[in-house]
């Protein structure tokens, strides 16, 4: 798939110099029959006719260009989860954000500029809710294929889904019109699978065969939709190393917490009796909001001789709605923070960022009828503003110094103090419905603490930042004090791009803003970031020629046609 061409390119963040490959990939999104569950005649959207969507593997260093093209009904982008994409926000890809969306029966090359990435990522739709179905993994190697910092025998891939009865931009076109909850997945799959729970699947559970005494690399993937999940496999220990591209101190467990958005890289020794046992996937629910508590099995099965009629072992999985148990894995998390790999948290803050993450409601528009909490519409905000995507790209506007876009008002704090994940039944639950970006100067150290509300059905928020990972120092239940700045984790906190905010909780994270453009913020439940709880981030240039967002390509998707 790809070429060496041996040239040299400057990374503007951890190294100096690095030498790549140059590889290349053809995207086609196109409808394809899909035989599922005991569906007939149906047909969804997908990249190359595939679902999961087809693998990139490539090397930490390396450049890739996608040839995307659409020959779907409408318009799509695909943003690459996890790449900084150093200088180069165009191809990042979230509707209206950093493109428009690639019209039917047209093409845009996308360039992936890897750089410090490292481990296990993915890419998905970003437009509507297409990412449904339009997902896939993104390996990233070692450099020399050999210095992984544990061992393992063989490696697997398992991508972990959401499958709905119909189409899911329809499904979201018509809750946004009426205000009301979106349709609840259906199923969950794993590697397309919806395993032997499910009515008419019989037999078409995932299944890995493994030898005993071998040692294993999970690359698991969550790409579902709305729900959060446990995992684990009966009788086998867990090793979780890896975490969104960067790697962990090994955490020994039975079980993961993983949300959507979230990759973990995780060790399995086959070191049990010969036989079959379920690896399962099964919802964290901590909300009273509709939701899916189906479950989803795939089978971990030894070679050998035994009885291959036996039904498998389960998982004794934490509860749908354990919390707690949600929370302590969560919390466990390290970097690796080797000579290697090391951590380098920001310690002089000149930014502090306080958003707090609310679930609202606005009131039904005149003479519509509206199906959501006592007739009104669902809604969400940050800092109680509920962003609206303008009809072109903030980034192609920032660029080009386009005004009435969006408003560069963002505030660094909610607009006035409550008791935030206590009594909010006083106060009123519309947020501001407008398009506004957080601005941020090149190189500032940033702390930023989500605050999780009270209002609307509450709960657990996988927040999602483009163009950056950061560091999570800090996590805990209630609302948040300075006090609790002293007992951050500076040394070896965890390195993500995904975090999960817990129920009525707050989390902190730190950054250096060190890579210029346009970046989306928002959570990565499909329904909340379609209620508005999102924002921009706009990351100024740096006074350095290497610190500027690098020109747009020639072939950027046009912005008059949807």
């Amino acid at each position: 798939m790809g070429r060496f061409l041996g040239f040299g390119f400057t990374l503007t963040l951890l190294f100096c110099m690095a030498q790549g490959k140059v590889l290349h990939y053809d995207f086609v999104v196109k409808e394809t029959p899909i035989n599922m569950l005991c569906e007939t005649n149906r047909s969804v959207l997908t990249v190359n006719g595939l679902f999961p969507g087809p693998e990139i593997r490539a090397h930490k260093g390396d450049t890739i260009y996608v040839n995307v093209t659409n020959i779907g009904p409408y318009g799509v982008t695909i943003h690459w989860h996890g790449v900084r994409q150093i200088r180069y926000p165009w191809s990042d890809g979230p509707e209206n954000i950093t493109q428009c969306p690639i019209p039917t029966n047209s093409s845009f090359l996308q360039k992936v500029i890897l750089t410090e990435e490292e481990g296990t990522l993915w890419w998905h739709a970003h437009s509507d809710w297409t990412r449904a179905t339009v997902h896939g993994p993104i390996i990233i190697l070692p450099i020399n294929d050999t210095n992984y910092p544990y061992k393992f025998d063989e490696q697997h891939t398992i991508v972990i889904a959401e499958w709905y009865a119909r189409d899911t931009k329809a499904i979201i076109d018509e809750a946004l019109a009426t205000g009301g909850d979106p349709d609840l997945s259906v199923a969950y799959t794993i590697n397309g699978q919806p395993g032997d729970s499910y009515p008419c699947s019989n037999g078409s559970a995932y299944n890995i065969t493994v030898v005993q005494g071998k040692t294993y690399l999970f690359r698991i993937i969550h790409s579902g939709m709305n729900e959060e999940m446990f995992f684990g496999i009966a009788k086998h220990n867990l090793t979780v190393v890896g975490m969104d591209g960067a790697y962990l101190k090994p955490l020994k467990t039975n079980y993961l917490m993983i949300t959507p958005g979230q990759t973990m890289d995780v060790l399995v020794t086959a070191n049990q009796a010969p036989g079959r046992y379920y690896m399962v996937f099964s919802p964290f629910v901590d909300t009273n909001a509709p939701s899916n508590d189906n479950v989803t099995r795939a089978i971990f099965q030894y070679n050998g001789n035994y009885n291959h009629s036996e039904t498998p072992l389960l998982p004794e999985l934490p509860g749908f709605t354990n919390k707690s148990d949600a929370g302590n894995f969560t919390i466990q998390l390290r970097s690796l923070n080797s000579e290697e790999h090391p951590s380098k948290v920001p310690t002089k803050i000149t930014r502090n960022i306080t958003i707090a993450v609310s679930v609202n409601q606005q009131p039904c528009p005149a003479n519509t009828t509206c199906t959501g909490p006592q007739g009104a519409m669902h809604s969400a905000s940050l800092n109680n503003i509920s962003f609206w995507a303008p009809s072109i790209s903030i980034l192609q506007a920032y660029y080009n110094n386009l005004q009435g876009v969006y408003n560069k008002t963002f505030p660094d704090t909610p607009p006035f103090v409550f008791d935030y994940t206590g009594n909010v039944s006083a106060l009123g639950e519309a947020a501001n419905v407008s398009t506004e970006v957080l601005m941020i100067n090149y190189n500032e150290e940033v702390e930023i603490r989500f605050q999780g509300t009270n209002f609307g059905a509450a709960e657990n928020h996988p927040m999602h930042l483009h163009g950056y990972s950061f560091y999570v120092v800090g996590m805990g239940d209630g609302n948040f004090s300075d006090s609790y700045v002293s007992q951050y984790n500076t040394v070896n906190p965890p390195y993500v791009n995904t975090v999960g905010l817990p129920k009525n909780g707050w989390t902190a994270i730190r950054f250096k803003a060190d890579n210029p453009g346009v970046w989306f913020m928002h959570c990565h439940l499909e329904r909340h970031a379609s209620w508005g709880m999102d924002t921009v981030i706009v990351v100024g240039d740096g006074a350095k020629k290497h610190q500027k967002v690098l020109p747009p390509p020639k072939d950027m998707p046009p912005c008059s046609v949807s």
